[in-house]
């Protein structure tokens, strides 16, 4: 199997769809809609809320930091994960406007 030939697509597209890609889970949207309501998350608490393990909460975790989309401080024996303003705010605005680009239902089909 070949590699992705990623250069052939703009780096706006390559980036949005690694942040897609990073998304892409029902256990990270779960996390992420955690994080936004509390607008800070301790990784425990995601563990009692979500019903997973620690290490499936852990990996989804690094998964969602190494996109840049949150990001942590360690606060004790815990880390404390909240939005990473600068990358929510690109994905926002890529995203917003990949969607705008939908002008409307046609009878093509």
């Amino acid at each position: 199997m070949g590699l992705t030939k990623t250069e052939i697509f703009t780096d706006e597209q390559n980036q949005l769809a690694t942040l897609l890609k990073a998304m892409a889970h029902p256990a990270r949207i779960a996390i992420l809609q955690r994080i936004l309501i509390s607008n800070t998350c301790i990784c425990g608490d995601l563990v009692e809320e979500l019903g997973l393990a620690q290490a499936t909460i852990s990996q989804h975790l690094k998964e969602l930091k190494n996109a840049e989309i949150i990001q942590g401080t360690i606060e004790g024996v815990s880390i404390c994960y909240c939005i990473n303003p600068k990358t929510w705010k690109l994905l926002e605005k890529q995203l917003g406007a990949f969607l705008a680009e939908y002008k409307g239902e046609t009878s093509c089909c």
